[in-house]
């Protein structure tokens, strides 16, 4: 189905339960432990990039990221997020003169001294670069809630939760697709909505620069947890 036959979302708030058939085909549990694998082996590879080519990336394999992540599940289906894809060099440089603003004061002693001792591996400070070398942001925000024809407002669900599983979704997605990122919680992070002009029902959630490894990318020597140190059977 082509992006112009397809439906058309709209809000489903008090309608009828109207359930469809699911039938997917069952794969085999042989090829089931391969992709599993596979799938584990290449996130495992996964890390946070800080430093970016200026090397544009494919358009379209960012467009089909976000809507991998817009698959997401999400309380009652209300789906409350807004990806907001900053291509706009003068606007990518405002953010980042905004954000490095607030992460000054944050570093200078609003976060604390526990929380800058955990930062101090990672090797992050108030200067973010990332902010204009990648060649583009994905700005994410959660809607509180939406706002019926008539301008009623009604409430979203679960909003932090869906948004950060939509989140994951992303970051695996462009992995997957051979793009590096970042997560980047400024904090806080009004200007976000201010400088992109979102509705007051939106609040920023992250920013995520999208591009390519510089060629002198270097990233913290770290160790993941082991499965075993991750999950419980019972």
């Amino acid at each position: 189905m082509s992006p112009t036959t397809e439906r058309r979302w709209t809000p489903t708030h008090g309608a009828p339960y109207r359930p469809v058939p699911y039938r997917p085909e069952r794969m085999s549990a042989a090829e089931s432990l391969a992709r599993a694998a596979e799938l584990r082996e290449r996130m495992d590879q996964r890390r946070t990039v800080r430093q970016f080519a200026p090397d544009p990336v494919p358009e379209q394999v960012v467009r089909d990221a976000i809507a991998c992540a817009s698959t997401a599940p999400s309380g009652a289906h209300q789906q409350p997020w807004t990806f907001v894809l900053v291509k706009d060099p003068d606007v990518r440089r405002s953010i980042r003169q905004a954000a490095e603003r607030e992460e000054q004061v944050s570093y200078d002693g609003r976060l604390g001294e526990e929380w800058l001792a955990a930062l101090r591996p990672l090797g992050t400070d108030a200067v973010k670069p990332h902010l204009t070398d990648a060649p583009a942001l994905i700005v994410v925000f959660q809607q509180r809630y939406w706002l019926g024809a008539d301008g009623t407002k009604h409430k979203h669900y679960y909003v932090d939760e869906s948004v950060g599983i939509a989140v994951g979704m992303l970051l695996s997605a462009l992995h997957l697709s051979g793009l590096a990122a970042l997560v980047h919680t400024p904090s806080p992070m009004r200007f976000l909505s201010q400088v992109l002009g979102r509705p007051e029902n939106e609040k920023a959630f992250a920013v995520i620069p999208v591009g390519y490894p510089a060629d002198d990318c270097e990233v913290p020597d770290l160790v993941r947890k082991s499965l075993d140190q991750v999950m419980v059977e019972v």
